[in-house]
């Protein structure tokens, strides 16, 4: 049995994995995932014991969260479930923007709450921070009556820098951070880990989860260097993909299956791992697209607690890296 982690200071206990659902949502990942194996790869989470799954309206427009319901049903209320707020869109074919006044976070929960067929949201995070001109104060005090409302167990940012965090935390009791971290992206050891260790207002450190331990992909080891992407994946226009960065991110890669051959693990899990033990990380996000890719990323929560694993020469690969 995998030991769950809690959430510093909250009443939250995670699983080292969760399951992300963006690409379950199908859109910008390529062809749609059939419903059915959709259903079928989040039953998996829960059959290999992750507790928790995270979504957004974003993820094809509610697709991911009415795959949710359809998979669980009342069950999913067994599960902490953690999804996002303050992104519009409008359907016009427009890129999604920014709305964080207090009537579109209050709009906007109370969509996902009737989506999810769920009376609280466990962990809602702000998508993206503002791109207009809405007072931080402004949207965190709608976040709190919501909470007071008993909409909300509690709330975060996700895609914040270390000034915005901060922001966040002098006007209410934010609870986690969602960033980016893998072997390949590791802003988040800059000012950002320095900052949830010391945030105004909270005498515990905050709580992280971390997305795209696997870099989109690259560290999965199923790229070569003659991968192409459709117009309706995101990999066809990330610069990581491209040119001399992706060369570069298939060696790190490369170096990492050969370490990962001779433990006997699959690549993908141990690189998932590595970022669920690293210092200041409470979990990761892992999304899947089958049954076969939970059980891939259920095995990285049993690899965070194995010290016998070869850590420093993965730290070593992963300093190698010139993105």
């Amino acid at each position: 049995m995998t030991a769950l982690r809690p959430l510093p200071g909250t009443d939250l206990r995670l699983t080292p994995v969760g399951l992300g659902c963006w690409a379950l949502g199908g859109l910008w990942w390529g062809r749609p995932v059939d419903a059915a194996v959709a259903v079928d790869t989040i039953c998996a989470a829960l059959d290999h014991g992750i507790n928790w799954v995270d979504t957004a309206p974003l993820y094809g427009h509610g697709r991911a969260d009415e795959l949710l319901v359809q998979a669980l049903g009342p069950r999913l209320r067994e599960l902490v479930v953690a999804t996002k707020v303050g992104v519009r869109w409008d359907g016009d074919g427009a890129h999604a923007r920014s709305d964080l006044t207090a009537d579109h976070v209050v709009a906007d929960i109370d969509a996902s709450l009737r989506r999810l067929r769920l009376e609280r949201i466990d962990l809602l995070q702000v998508h993206w921070p503002c791109e207009a001109a809405t007072p931080v104060e402004q949207t965190v005090a709608a976040l709190v009556a919501q909470q007071a409302a008993g909409k909300v167990r509690h709330f975060g940012v996700c895609n914040y820098d270390a000034a915005g965090l901060r922001a966040v935390a002098l006007a209410g009791p934010v609870a986690v951070l969602q960033t980016p971290y893998s072997l390949l992206r590791r802003e988040f050891e800059g000012e950002l880990l320095p900052a949830t260790r010391e945030l105004p207002g909270r005498s515990t450190p905050l709580g992280v989860v971390v997305y795209e331990p696997l870099c989109r992909g690259l560290l999965s080891g199923k790229f070569s260097a003659t991968a192409r992407f459709g117009d309706d994946d995101l990999r066809a226009r990330d610069d990581r993909f491209t040119g001399p960065r992706f060369l570069r991110a298939l060696t790190v890669t490369s170096r990492l299956q050969l370490v990962a051959k001779r433990v006997g693990v699959p690549v993908a899990a141990l690189a998932i791992a590595w970022a669920a033990r690293r210092p200041g990380i409470t979990a990761a996000i892992a999304g899947a697209k089958s049954r076969e890719q939970v059980a891939c990323n259920a095995l990285a929560m049993t690899l965070c607690d194995r010290d016998d694993l070869p850590w420093a020469e993965i730290d070593r690969i992963a300093d190698s890296y010139r993105g």
